[in-house]
């Protein structure tokens, strides 16, 4: 034992050494996960990109080409001027290069602002507008489409922006800071206009850890890309397969026979989507010749709507793939929830295991939800993003008394399981797309024939839900001719699929729509008010 006073000349030589001297705190940083790929697994194959896309592909790459590459267009936006808390915008299909800026923009103290491929020019204007992006990099296919958007540089992806690439240099030093912004993610929300959430790298480092945690991400995996990057940074995923080695197949369009052919040919594992993408699979099984690929391999993890107890089931029957569900949305980068087949649960029933999984899932590690008086759905986590950009209204109304409000109603089952039952954000998601019915209704609202307009979400067994406008018409139009009116001027999973006209819409004593009422008759054979 040491003498007494041997012990008061430690607490003294503690108390005069700074405490830097005994404690580490590293910063968490995105660049973390590929540099860990670049040390670890150098040789092995990153990324196959596209072979089937306007630009010329970048073939296969792997993690010390990858990481060669994002360096050196970092350098390249150093050569430009563009300095560490620019914003870089692209707007693009899936696709190798897509995959690079991700990683590199926030690597090196930058901002990427991925934006949604399907909107509309003035929806793609209002966004770059918006957050002030000095460079905007697009795809091929879609460069017309922003050809007379005002920016200070725009490139088309492939051969032109190859030409940033600065491989004989180093890109500027940044002293990562894991509270800095990393990327910002526009996601329809209340409001007819996007809301920016900024997702910080703290934010991207604790969701890629858990999402890769809970889903057993490991170095045998091979991912497939049949979700956008562009939503919420491709999930996380992208970070957490890099950390840990694994490879990643580039699907530019979902097609569900071109989905197996990719499953069968590279050795897939993984895949995320929508149920609307697991529907698209299934149906591409029914006629599949030969065994279905992937069987007893894949797992796939769905989220964006919560897929109906049939899909499931089917999932595990026709496919004999594992099913995850996830939930939690672009402002909690997204991981809140998991249901992932539990030991407990193999001696039942697919059907049985199923009505299990059709919960929204337990709360990931590191994530606490509770369900507030309301019955609104509350979060505290690592991944609540930083706030929504240069919105502070709209950023206290969403994070109050350290709770993130999710505006999704629900419970939490004796199991800690939670359920969403009812959604009290007015947003439809359809096949994994948010879609503001208020901007729906804004544009309905524009066509001359309109005098009264409520756009809510009915089911669909393909979509999840589906857009439908319920109107009070002053005048001679057709089903038709309204939502081609919508169709031109906005992106088309947005456009309601069916128009109901009305004499009156329920509102309340202070002209207020009562859209829950509105909602009621399409589901009142449903067990919960999404689907």
């Amino acid at each position: 034992m040491p003498s007494q006073a041997a012990g008061n000349r430690l607490v003294g030589i503690i108390a005069r050494r700074s405490q830097s001297e005994f404690f580490m705190k590293v910063p968490l940083c995105s660049l973390d996960f590929l540099e860990r790929a670049e040390t670890v697994y150098p040789d092995r194959i990153a990324v196959v990109d596209e072979p089937a896309q306007p630009a010329t592909p970048l073939s296969q790459l792997t993690y010390a080409q990858l990481g060669q590459r994002v360096r050196a267009l970092s350098a390249g936006l150093d050569a430009l001027d563009i300095a560490q808390g620019a914003r870089i915008a692209v707007v693009s299909h899936n696709s190798a290069r897509l995959l690079e800026l991700l990683y590199s923009v926030p690597a090196f103290g930058r901002i990427f602002v991925p934006i949604n491929f399907r909107l509309k020019p003035g929806e793609i204007e209002y966004i770059v507008n918006h957050c002030g992006a000095e460079m905007l990099l697009v795809d091929p296919e879609l460069a017309e489409v922003v050809s007379g958007l005002k920016v200070k540089h725009r490139l088309v992806l492939g051969e032109e922006s190859d030409r940033l690439h600065r491989f004989d240099s180093e890109p500027r030093p940044w002293q990562p800071d894991e509270d800095a912004t990393a990327t910002i993610n526009y996601t329809s929300g209340t409001t007819a206009m996007p809301k920016g959430v900024q997702i910080t790298h703290r934010n991207i480092w604790s969701n890629a850890s858990t999402f890769g945690w809970h889903l057993g991400i490991n170095d045998r995996d091979i991912y497939l890309h049949t979700l956008p990057m562009f939503h919420c940074n491709g999930w996380g995923m992208p970070f957490a397969l890099a950390g840990m080695g694994a490879g990643q197949i580039v699907l530019r369009q979902v097609d569900g026979p071109e989905i197996l052919r990719r499953i069968e040919r590279h050795g897939v594992t993984v895949l995320c989507g929508a149920p609307a993408v697991a529907n698209i699979i299934l149906d591409a099984a029914e006629s599949w010749d030969g065994p279905i690929p992937g069987s007893g391999r894949v797992r796939m993890v769905v989220a964006g709507a919560a897929p109906p107890t049939r899909t499931l089931e089917r999932m595990e029957t026709v496919l004999g793939w594992e099913v995850c569900q996830i939930y939690g949305l672009t402002e909690t980068s997204p991981l809140l929830t998991i249901n992932r087949p539990r030991g407990e649960w193999d001696d039942l029933s697919p059907s049985e295991r199923a009505q299990k999984l059709n919960r929204a899932g337990a709360p990931v590690i590191g994530a606490r939800l509770r369900s507030d008086e309301s019955g609104e759905i509350c979060a505290r986590s690592n991944v609540i993003m930083q706030g929504y950009w240069e919105q502070p209204e709209a950023t206290a109304e969403a994070i109050r008394d350290g709770w993130f409000h999710t505006g999704d109603g629900g419970v939490v089952d004796d199991e800690g399981y939670v359920h969403i039952q009812d959604r009290k954000k007015d947003v439809i998601i359809s096949g994994g797309e948010n879609v503001s019915s208020i901007e729906v209704e804004d544009v309905l609202f524009t066509h001359p024939a309109i005098s009264e307009v409520a756009v809510i979400g009915v089911p669909d067994e393909k979509w999840g839900e589906t857009v439908k406008a319920l109107v009070v018409s002053a005048g001679e139009v057709s089903e038709r001719e309204l939502i081609d009116y919508c169709r031109e001027r906005l992106a088309h999973y947005k456009c309601p699929t069916s128009i109901e006209f009305r004499s009156e819409l329920a509102r309340t004593a202070t002209g207020k729509l009562q859209k829950f009422k509105l909602r009621e008759p399409y589901w009142k054979d449903m067990d919960r008010q999404v689907n």
